[in-house]
């Protein structure tokens, strides 16, 4: 098992090539929460996740023969960048092997850092199985994104590094996959300040942790899309799991919902980016997973890479959820005149529209008449209904489209 002195070991080793990354408190976020938060902002690391820590500690250990025949890994993408970054910083040939699902932002970066790319399975476990074929057949040094000792280590140095710059926390969150950084992190913070409460975080989708616990060991989980590609990892670590299990004081879950309304929350009142992954410790805060008031709360804002189509739907959609953009169905004569009267009505109100479509054939529409869809822009749910009370007093049969 990882021990504390060879996590300061870790720290030590990799303290000149790592950014040491700001730990802010959030006045937005401790209003919204009743507790005094502070950010960890891992993804303003060069390759946009603490999982440099980690793969950079376990290629500094590489022998010389090693570093010549060349490292391999498995990853959804930010453990992927850090191997392919520090293994070409230092001439050492890299191989990926990332699932076809991974986003293109990951793909091309961790390409452009250097490191061949083989895009195999339709998730990190038989991506992983195709990087240990490889690694046997051509006889590279594998190295784990959480599974291994000296990863492990390296991403404990961030326990060590929060303490020293906010010693009196209270609790700590962490966000959890195959289990490499809440292990390192709680051995870190466990075995220097035991009173800071650690809990692990995981989506709803793939609490693969949180079912080890229950069950007494790793189980394998079915493989499920999500949102926090970082952390779908689908059985967690034989060498995490103990530690977890000692160290750890709880593990919660979040749904996708709540993981797209917190990075949402995160790029428009904290101009913070961050990926499913690295958002999930902020949406079990707002969603109260844990029962605290008053509290200093440490949060990880595990990762940046996120695929900007995604990012695109996220924000709509958030949009959707607190009222500032609805679509309403409205059916109206189809003759002229008929929509400008409607856009009056609309405008009346101060409400902006976006977009509009006709359809004369469904919805149960009567001949000579029509059924509009209008998307409009909002100031919430306020606002909407102020604007559908308008609607209905100027003679105006609508639903809302969900």
């Amino acid at each position: 098992m990882v021990t504390l002195q060879k996590i300061q070991a870790a720290a030590a080793r990799i303290r000149d090539s790592i950014f040491v990354s700001p730990f802010v408190r959030s006045e937005t976020f401790s209003k919204l929460t009743n507790n005094s938060v502070f950010f960890k902002l891992e993804n303003l690391q060069m390759t946009g996740s603490y999982k440099e820590r980690g793969a950079l500690n376990r290629i500094l250990l590489l022998s010389d023969a090693e570093r010549q025949r060349g490292v391999i890994a498995a990853s959804a993408g930010n453990h992927a960048q850090a191997v392919a970054y520090h293994s070409t910083k230092r001439g050492i040939k890299a191989q990926i092997c990332m699932p076809l699902t991974t986003p293109l932002v990951k793909v091309t970066a961790t390409r452009e850092y250097g490191a061949e790319v083989i895009l195999v399975g339709a998730n990190y476990d038989e991506a992983c199985e195709e990087a240990l074929r490889r690694c046997r057949e051509q006889n590279l040094t594998f190295i784990h994104a959480f599974d291994d000792e000296e990863v492990i280590a390296g991403q404990g140095s961030l326990g060590l590094e929060m303490i020293e710059q906010q010693p009196d926390l209270d609790v700590l969150l962490v966000p959890v996959g195959g289990g490499g950084l809440i292990s390192g992190v709680a051995c870190a913070v466990k075995e220097t300040h035991p009173k800071i409460r650690i809990v692990g975080v995981q989506t709803s989708k793939l609490p693969s942790m949180k079912a080890a616990l229950e069950h007494g060991s790793p189980v394998t989980l079915p493989a499920k899309a999500t949102i926090a590609d970082g952390i779908a990892v689908r059985t967690a670590g034989s060498l995490t799991f103990p530690m977890v299990e000692k160290y750890v004081d709880d593990i919660v879950t979040v749904d996708e919902e709540e993981i797209a309304n917190a990075i949402l929350l995160l790029l428009e009142k904290e101009k913070t980016l961050t990926e499913g992954a690295g958002a999930v410790t902020t949406a079990a805060l707002l969603q109260r997973r844990i029962p605290h008031n008053g509290k200093n709360v440490g949060i990880f804002i595990g990762g940046g890479n996120i695929d900007v189509s995604l990012l695109s739907r996220i924000i709509e959609r958030g949009l959707v959820k607190d009222g500032r953009l609805v679509r309403l169905r409205i059916h109206l004569p189809d003759h002229p005149g008929a929509l400008q009267r409607l856009a009056a009505v609309i405008a009346s109100e101060k409400a902006n529209i976006e977009e509009t479509k006709h359809d004369r054939a469904y919805y149960g529409v009567l001949l000579g008449d029509t059924a509009i869809d209008i998307t409009m822009e909002t100031r919430g749910p306020e606002h909407i209904a102020v604007l559908t009370a308008a609607l209905e007093a100027a003679g105006y049969s609508h639903e809302r489209v969900i």
